[in-house]
């Protein structure tokens, strides 16, 4: 469920299976439905326990949209098995991973303040 940070981070405690593909569907509906009000997003996976591809696919999605929106997604939390799945599919490459939420919240703060 999104909770609003700040009028430009949101952050949203997902919830493993089946529950996590609403979520993230929700959001990026959010997102299409209300461009105007993109904000950052920073995705705590700490009750996610595993990803399958549809899982990816939607986080891949929702990457794009934000960046269509010149917005940041920070994924945080990550456990060591859903990490090991970004790892297998070069996916670490592409999100943003932090260890926990305040230190997520602190890389999207970094960039705003230097104009990224």
């Amino acid at each position: 469920m999104p909770t609003h940070w700040s009028d430009d981070i949101t952050v949203c405690e997902l919830a493993d299976e089946p529950a996590l593909s609403e979520e993230l569907s929700g959001l990026a509906s959010l997102l299409e439905q209300r461009p105007e009000r993109a904000s950052h997003v920073v995705l705590d996976f700490s009750q996610v326990s595993y990803v399958n591809s549809s899982n990816l696919g939607q986080l891949l999605s929702l990457r794009k949209l934000l960046d269509a929106r010149r917005r940041i997604m920070v994924l945080c939390a990550v456990s060591e098995q859903v990490m090991s799945v970004f790892r297998i599919t070069g996916l670490q490459r592409v999100f943003r991973v932090a260890p926990d939420t305040l230190t997520a919240l602190a890389m999207l703060q970094l960039d705003d303040a230097r104009g990224s």
